[in-house]
């Protein structure tokens, strides 16, 4: 895979998988007495958050794999599901429950300060962005590439700080069909990256099997 390409997969995967599109309605409904500035402060800690988050899973991941004694090709093919799973529910328009529950949302209408928990972690930066993050680090070839994936990830958070930023003065420019419409598109995608994981790591096993 050239750097062009590396790139390409690794910012799109990453923007699929955070899907800040589909945040912006849970983001307005938990700061529902919050100004518009309060929401951009929030959002831009947030994605800051996030970013620090996945950058840290990224540069350590390998290595925790290896002191736990788990093969790249078994965590890829978990990981796999994870993001699967969350395709799945983007395919009916909904948020999947393995990004934020019913009681995350909750919980976060009635905190002062939900930027770090819960809209950096789990609605950012969850257990599906950062499997992907981590997923991508095993995919890079050379440094080169694996700075490149840090990049991505930072321009990914800025993309998704610019979203947040847009919806947190108001929905009335926001048509629901429009969203859901995007919302299913980019699942689609993800369950095709998902699969891409999937037969990546089964080749794998497989060459080193054979």
């Amino acid at each position: 895979m050239s750097l062009f390409e590396y790139i390409l997969f690794a910012s799109t995967s990453l923007f699929l998988i955070m899907d800040p599109v589909a945040l912006i309605p849970v983001f307005l409904a938990i700061t529902p007495e919050d100004t518009p500035q309060q929401r951009v402060r929030m959002a831009r800690l947030a994605c800051l958050v996030a970013a620090g988050v996945l950058i840290f899973f990224t540069l350590i991941g390998e290595k925790l794999f290896k002191l736990m004694g788990i093969t790249l090709p078994a965590f890829k093919i978990a990981g796999s599901i994870v993001l699967l799973l969350i395709a799945l529910d983007m395919l009916r328009a909904q948020r999947s429950r393995v990004q934020q529950t019913a009681e995350d949302t909750d919980a976060a209408a009635a905190k002062e300060d939900i930027a770090i928990a819960p809209l950096a972690v789990p609605m950012l930066a969850g257990p599906g962005a950062i499997s992907t993050a981590i997923l991508l680090g095993t995919q890079a070839n050379d440094w080169v590439q694996e700075l490149s994936l840090l990049v991505c990830i930072g321009g990914v958070c800025a993309a998704s700080y610019i979203v947040l930023r847009l919806a947190a003065h108001g929905a009335e420019w926001i048509n629901p069909i429009a969203m859901r419409i995007v919302t299913r598109i980019m699942g689609l995608l993800l369950a095709a990256v998902a699969i891409q994981f999937i037969l990546d790591a089964v080749a794998e096993q497989k060459g080193k099997l054979f």
